[in-house]
């Protein structure tokens, strides 16, 4: 087994270095490959794909034979949990491409997910960034696609009524950190403050559908041009369509730069919705 430190970014406020004490690759921090991933594949190279400050990573192993699977470990206490993602994508799985889990456990300190690797390139891949307008297009039909699945039936609830009372949990407990946790729009308000926001200008309905939850750009594989799957699903649940739409064209500005927003809502088949828009980014940085 050959581990290397290769990274990539979700957006620039997650940029960590590699070489860091700080940083989740380091071994004092839990995060280490589990011995019986070493012991099951003994002559797969093993490369960092992700990490995320010191609570989680993401690591792709390769056979000599070229086949491609993901372990990803999360710290044991974070939202969402291993068991949580684990949970949805069964779920998932007879209605969208996701990945097929192939095992889970957990070590002193994390939780981990071993799956199976899909074909194609995750949407921050130069590749596809070359095209970004058709990219974009790509971007809007695959959620598109994702909100079909059906919401009746769908174990996993996050409409307003629980997603607020996520967020008070949240509050009460200390694990809203703005200086961590908040992107620069919201930096300037502090976590009481930004969820008393929440509370008062709360929309006052909802256009339900089975949400992913973090549609973000690296989330969503494309493969030979059209869309191969979908990762990172622990916080899928049926929601308001904005609280994808929102982060959706917000990671558009972190991954693509900006001027691409409304041409993703037009593909999509939205009406831009500046109230909500703001509303549901907010959101998002509050609960996780």
């Amino acid at each position: 087994m050959r581990i290397s430190n290769r990274t990539r970014k979700l957006h620039p406020e997650d940029a960590i270095d590699p070489n860091s004490k700080d940083d989740c690759l380091h071994p004092t921090l839990g995060l280490e490959v589990p011995p019986e991933i070493e012991k099951e594949h003994p002559d797969w190279d093993i490369e960092v794909a992700w990490h995320c400050f010191s609570q989680a990573i993401t690591r792709r192993l390769t056979s000599p034979g070229g086949e491609t699977r993901f372990l990803k470990m999360v710290k044991a206490g974070r939202y969402p949990s291993i068991i949580d993602e684990a949970a949805r994508m069964r779920w998932a799985k007879p209605f969208l491409p996701v990945p097929e889990i192939l095992a889970e456990g957990a070590t002193g300190r994390a939780q981990w997910l071993l799956t199976e690797g899909l074909p194609g390139l995750d949407g921050t891949h130069p590749a596809l960034q070359a095209d970004a307008p058709r990219l974009v297009k790509l971007l809007a039909h695959a959620l598109r696609r994702f909100h079909q699945a059906p919401v009746k039936g769908c174990l996993f609830d996050f409409r307003l009524d629980a997603a607020l009372q996520h967020a008070c949990a949240r509050l009460e407990t200390g694990l809203i950190d703005p200086e961590e946790h908040f992107h620069n729009e919201f930096k300037h308000l502090t976590a009481e403050q930004a969820l008393e926001h929440l509370v008062a200008a709360r929309p006052r309905d909802e256009e339900l559908v089975v949400c992913h939850g973090d549609y973000c750009v690296p989330n969503i594989l494309i493969h030979e041009g059209s869309l191969s799957g979908f990762v990172d699903l622990g916080e899928l649940g049926v929601a308001d369509v904005w609280w994808d739409l929102a982060v959706a064209t917000w990671s558009l500005d972190w991954n693509l730069g900006p001027g691409f927003q409304e041409f993703f809502l037009k593909e999509y088949g939205a009406v831009p919705d500046p109230a909500r828009i703001q509303y549901y980014r907010l959101l998002y940085d509050v609960v996780s």
